[in-house]
């Protein structure tokens, strides 16, 4: 889908909630692709004139897609700015166009202090995400890529995105949405504390191959 965030913040979040309706309708197998190209330009002023309701319902509905049924996939080409950074933050998958010139949200030089900041910190280490604090710079694909912003770098993003599609498809939303929570308990989470989760999960987990393979004999 191509979901437009690029207008006023109260419709930018309906539309990414309609997106996640469609794709958890769509059943098992079903894949959430977002396209992020330059009409999602305009880090420079993201979110613009609003409120702080209309933020909070912005960022309610990009935790709903971090936490969607569905694989997500997102996809950044040419100038992109203003809700990008927060939708390749919340993707399972992040691919990039070698076009990519990445804008931060925020004003006069400074980043944008919405939970795109708290995304930032948690899964690129503090040391990386302080330097994007003062970042009004755009970043290009290949640094996107080097600060882990996105996975790959690609010429053709039609080609890299079924391949993603292919592989992501047969993955049960149920286990990746635990993968996801393991890996998001796992830096504030102590090794003791974690172990029972973890062995839960594989529990799960071996039920689960065990009973594919049943199936299948």
């Amino acid at each position: 889908m191509e979901v437009d965030v690029t207008g006023p913040l109260p419709g930018a979040a309906a539309a990414l909630h309609k997106a996640c309706d469609v794709a958890e309708d769509g059943g098992p197998g079903t894949v959430l692709t977002l396209w992020l190209s330059a009409g999602a330009a305009g880090g420079a002023d993201w979110p613009g004139d609003t409120g702080i309701h209309d933020v909070n319902r912005w960022e309610r509905a990009v935790r709903r897609l971090e936490g969607t049924r569905a694989a997500t996939v997102a996809v950044a080409a040419g100038a992109t700015g203003g809700p990008a950074l927060d939708l390749l933050l919340a993707a399972d998958h992040r691919i990039a166009d070698r076009t990519l010139r990445l804008s931060l949200p925020g004003h006069g030089g400074l980043l944008w202090p919405g939970m795109s900041a708290h995304r930032l910190a948690h899964q690129l280490g503090a040391a990386r995400a302080r330097r994007l604090v003062l970042t009004d710079a755009a970043i290009p694909a290949g640094h996107a890529l080097d600060l882990a912003l996105v996975d790959e770098v690609v010429d053709d993003t039609r080609a890299a995105v079924d391949a993603a599609v292919a592989r992501l498809s047969g993955v049960p939303g149920s286990e990746l949405a635990l993968r996801r929570r393991l890996l998001a308990e796992a830096v504030t989470t102590g090794y003791e504390e974690a172990l029972g989760s973890h062995l839960a999960a594989c529990d799960r987990e071996l039920r689960r191959i065990r009973g594919t393979s049943e199936a299948r004999a």
